[in-house]
């Protein structure tokens, strides 16, 4: 066969990678080893790109052509196929088995089939990789990255029976604007482009073709059903501080003109708050414009347009925004996001993307989560909240500050960074740490007490000038608790437990719940009887007789 000749003397020309394994396998070859290697040889077929790997036999570790005996006829072949049919995730096999007779000896070609995306391939449940032309198991990273659903550019489809006629005038009038102010160098050459030359250049349409992409940033509102059943729509919402609704309205295409729109119904009020120990107070906007057009841009650039959702950004009366859009966070986390500071290099609607950066809309150099958190750290405000369950990203954005006395004094900490920020800013909120981010901000003295009953520590108390917040959160030792029983008791003889109850539970931390607060006195009570300074009879309480 002229063809695997070919492709023999091809592979010899290459070193043993990722994609190419040489064995001699002079009279056989271990199976369990094989399906080993055709399990790494896919999943790294996959990870470079690849349609697919090879594994050949009869040739040595110098590419030398030494022959093999191995499944050495027709029937031998295919029930090796089967055999690993059997072994393999989703009964992948062999592409084919091609045999080469050289001069040297016979050789096998055993042609692997690359995994199907969001598919590894597995022998008997284990996920098999290689480092250059070293065996292993797929690390954490790959195996993401295989198993993610292969992605289509949703919005780079071009639509048949759409034109120009269906994009709006004013649209792309302003685009033009938009795409000047990004492109200053192109000002001049601008001004000889017609309609459709400058909807190529901004890569709106491809070879003057209306795509998803253009009519979603320029469309017509009547032009919205070419992409039905996707929306091409924004809603806001605007609810009272107990989650009602009380107004409500749509915006449709062209999306470029309305994110102005839905900015202008937000009604982002001046707030007054006092700044340190000046008399004079600081004004500023509840809402930083930068922060609801980022938010609101990267929802639109990043819906997942095929689950039929729109973008809605819901305004609550009590001081926050909502802004929430379809389909799953394709970074890791928005810690890395912020940590990192670099673009992401995987986009769900790439052309879009490229069509927002072209027309100033968004950046792709990944710092805009991290400005948004620059944003509320220097007004004091709590940071940006992040919830990216349900295969969704919704984005809270507060526009106050929740603790005037910490917040305001803690951002001003020269000596934290914005990752400790993050963290303190998950513990003001009452949210769960995991076992690392607990373990980091203990060694660093920034946190006292037991999970989930943790509270700032008092050294960054005494910075926010909070001291009475930080006893309301830490309370006293118990030699002052034992002190206040052993008073009363002292003052009216005998007091029952649930007088105990009521005169220490306002003393005693806000942290603890109501059932912890009971434990508590309860454990006081106990100490001091095994102490021998109180006795019990039934629910009374007495000193003890001396």
């Amino acid at each position: 066969m002229p063809n695997a000749i070919n492709q023999l003397a091809e592979l010899l020309e290459t070193n043993e990678n990722e994609v190419v394994e040489f064995k001699e396998a002079k009279t056989q070859y271990d199976f369990k080893k094989l399906c080993t290697y055709f399990s790494a040889l896919s999943n790294e077929a996959n990870l470079k790109a690849k349609d697919c790997a090879w594994l050949v036999f009869g040739v040595n570790d110098d590419k030398h052509i030494v022959g093999t005996q191995a499944y050495s006829d027709d029937a031998a072949i295919d029930k090796l196929k089967k055999d690993v049919a059997d072994r393999m995730t989703g009964r992948v096999t062999f592409i084919d088995v091609h045999e080469v007779a050289h001069p040297n000896g016979r050789v096998l070609l055993l042609q692997i089939p690359a995994a199907p995306q969001g598919m590894p391939i597995a022998f008997d449940g284990h996920y098999y990789g290689r480092d250059g032309s070293s065996l292993g198991a797929l690390n954490l990273n790959e195996l993401e990255t295989m198993r993610a659903p292969s992605q289509v550019d949703w919005s780079r489809h071009t639509i048949l029976d759409a034109s120009i006629d269906d994009l709006d005038p004013d649209a792309i009038a302003f685009a033009r604007l938009r795409f000047a102010d990004k492109n200053p160098k192109l000002k001049e050459d601008m001004k000889d482009w017609d309609d459709r030359k400058f909807l190529d250049k901004a890569k709106l349409t491809i070879k003057g073709q209306i795509t998803r992409a253009a009519i979603l940033l320029l469309g017509k509102s009547e032009s919205e059903y070419l992409i039905n059943p996707a929306s091409a729509k924004v809603t806001w919402i605007l609810k009272d501080k107990d989650g009602v609704e009380k107004d409500y309205e749509h915006f449709s295409c062209p999306l470029l003109l309305a994110v102005d729109e839905v900015f202008g119904k937000v009604r982002n009020l001046k707030y007054r708050y006092m700044q340190g120990n000046t008399l004079f107070p600081e004004e500023v906007d509840q809402y930083a414009p930068y922060l609801i057009r980022e938010s609101l841009n990267n929802a639109i650039a990043h819906q997942d347009y095929t689950r039929g959702g729109r973008v809605s950004l819901v305004e609550f009366e009590d001081g926050r925004l909502v802004i929430k859009n379809e389909g799953r966070f394709i970074p890791i986390s928005v810690e890395a996001v912020v940590k990192d500071d670099a673009p992401e290099h995987r986009y769900r609607n790439k052309f879009l993307v490229d069509a927002m950066v072209n027309l100033n809309m968004i950046d792709t150099i990944g710092s805009g989560i991290k400005k948004m958190f620059m944003i509320q750290r220097n007004k004091f405000f709590p940071l940006p909240e992040y919830d990216l369950t349900n295969n969704k990203v919704e984005v809270t954005i507060y526009g106050k500050v929740l603790d005037p006395a910490y917040a305001q004094k803690l951002a001003q900490s020269p000596d934290l960074s914005l990752e400790d920020i993050i963290l303190l800013d998950k513990v003001q909120k009452g949210k769960l740490l995991d076992d690392h981010e607990f373990k980091y901000l203990k060694n660093r003295q920034l946190i006292e007490g037991r999970k989930p009953n943790l509270h700032i520590a008092k050294h960054i108390a005494k910075q926010t000038d909070d001291m009475a917040s930080y006893i309301k959160n830490k309370g006293f030792d118990n030699q002052y608790y034992k002190d206040i029983i052993l008073q009363c008791l002292e003052d009216f003889g005998e007091v029952k437990r649930a007088v105990f109850d009521e005169i220490l539970f306002e003393k005693l931390p806000d942290v603890l719940s109501e059932q912890q607060k009971k434990a508590k006195v309860r454990n006081l009570l106990q100490s001091l009887r095994r102490e021998n300074k109180i006795t019990a009879r039934g629910k009374t309480w007495k000193l003890t007789d001396r």
